[in-house]
């Protein structure tokens, strides 16, 4: 499912969608390159949860949790880029115990945080030169259903 989306705030409506349908135990990851939107992306789903808290990118903290909002979920955002493949440090983060009860958004994660769940959507976001910020969706286990409901919600 590719999407393009030519404005920043074409990012944020994607997110605020795609935050409307996460649920506890939802594990979302997302790739590309720097500067190719995946914390503006990630602002928006914080949006469509109604979490609390400013979203911005964790790189150096590798984490930030942000409270549950009236939807009730948690979201837990996790910036595995300086993690460079080391999955012990990821383990460290125990983020299996945290998709029980929030929804887990790994930027970088792609090739590492897949085996947190065999339910997990990839948001692939890449920037052509027009600046215009090219979207596909990789769904897996339940998310093959599901992800229609973020391209086209009801």
């Amino acid at each position: 499912m590719r999407t393009e989306l030519s404005e920043p705030e074409d990012t944020i409506r994607f997110g605020r969608a795609l935050g409307r349908v996460l649920r506890a135990g939802d594990l979302v990851l997302l790739a590309g390159p720097l500067g190719a939107g995946k914390t503006t992306l990630t602002r928006g789903i914080a949006e469509g949860l109604g979490v609390s808290g400013r979203v911005s990118s964790p790189t150096f903290v590798l984490a930030r949790v942000h409270p549950a909002g009236p939807a009730g979920v948690p979201l837990v955002h996790v910036d595995a880029y300086r993690l460079g493949g080391d999955l012990s440090e990821l383990d460290d983060l125990d983020l299996d115990t945290e998709l029980e009860a929030a929804a887990v958004v790994v930027e970088w994660g792609e090739g590492m945080a897949e085996r947190l769940s065999d339910d997990y959507l990839v948001v692939r976001l890449d920037r052509r030169p027009d600046d215009v910020r090219v979207l596909d969706l990789e769904p897996h286990g339940t998310w093959t259903d599901r992800a229609v409901h973020v391209v086209h919600p009801s």
